[in-house]
């Protein structure tokens, strides 16, 4: 049985992210869609928050668990018995940046895989911080992310900004 781990913030959860989970779920036995709890990005929604909006988007995904991490990502994949991390890739500059993490990662726990999806093509432009962005501007992201994230961050970026 695989478990496969895909980390991430998800500050919060988009079209894409859910695309990509939704395409692994297809080929792994188990999926951990790991929150990072501890990031030093700026986020909009706390763990607890995020987790729930995780939840919520991919309940009709049965082979899928949300849990909390923090620290590096291999001691918690270890830790948690995953066999492989994916990601998403958006563009050359997700590349590059997967590519040295990905290096980086295989030397501190040579016996985890990495697997890369590359994004649909729909999806290519999508980021939570454009999102957030597009958001605070009074601006329409109904295609990109489920209603309920969509309520939850005009909810959360309304009441900051006033």
């Amino acid at each position: 049985m695989v478990l496969a781990l895909y980390p991430g913030t998800f500050d919060p959860i988009t079209n894409g992210h859910i695309d990509i989970a939704e395409r692994a779920s297809k080929l792994f036995d188990r999926i951990l869609i790991a929150v990072y709890a501890d990031s030093p990005k700026r986020v909009v929604f706390s763990t607890e928050e995020r987790i729930d909006l995780c939840q919520k988007a991919l309940s009709h995904i049965p082979n899928i668990e949300i849990v909390p991490f923090t620290g590096l990502v291999v001691e918690f994949a270890k830790k948690a018995g995953a066999q492989v991390t994916f990601r998403g890739l958006r563009s050359g500059t997700d590349f590059e940046f997967e590519f040295d993490m990905a290096l980086m990662n295989s030397y501190l726990a040579p016996e985890l895989e990495a697997v890369y999806f590359i994004t649909k093509l729909e999806w290519q432009f999508l980021s939570s911080s454009r999102l957030k962005e597009v958001v605070e501007l009074n601006g329409d992201i109904s295609n990109f992310v489920p209603k309920e994230v969509e309520t939850a961050l005009k909810n959360k970026l309304q009441f900051q900004t006033e």
